[in-house]
């Protein structure tokens, strides 16, 4: 599986790279706090393929990684070779960049 670094991602948003940012939190985790990624919660990721871009890199992350990991490689087995999961999660980019930042 396919990894980024926080501070790779954040490149990413300040050189405006063309990308998509995947959270698979719940829905209330999402509210409470985001990176301003599309929230398709894990129970939802198989559901919501289409939704998911092919054609340029997808970051996908969660809490603190694991989740991320698991509806990795379930998109994996659909096919999805544009995939890399966020190291540590939203809580690896508040230690990092935003200690203000809640994170349930």
């Amino acid at each position: 599986m396919k990894e980024i670094s926080v501070e790779e991602l954040k490149e990413k948003i300040d050189n405006k790279e063309d990308f998509q940012l995947i959270d698979v939190r719940e829905e209330f985790e999402f509210e409470t706090s985001n990176l301003d990624g599309e929230n398709i919660p894990l129970a939802n990721v198989l559901l919501e393929t289409d939704k998911i871009s092919k054609d340029k890199p997808v970051v996908v992350h969660c809490r603190s990684g694991k989740r991320s990991a698991q509806a990795i490689l379930l998109l994996e087995q659909q096919g999805f070779e544009n995939l890399y999961n966020l190291q540590g999660g939203i809580l690896a980019w508040r230690d990092t960049f935003d200690p203000e930042l809640p994170v349930y």
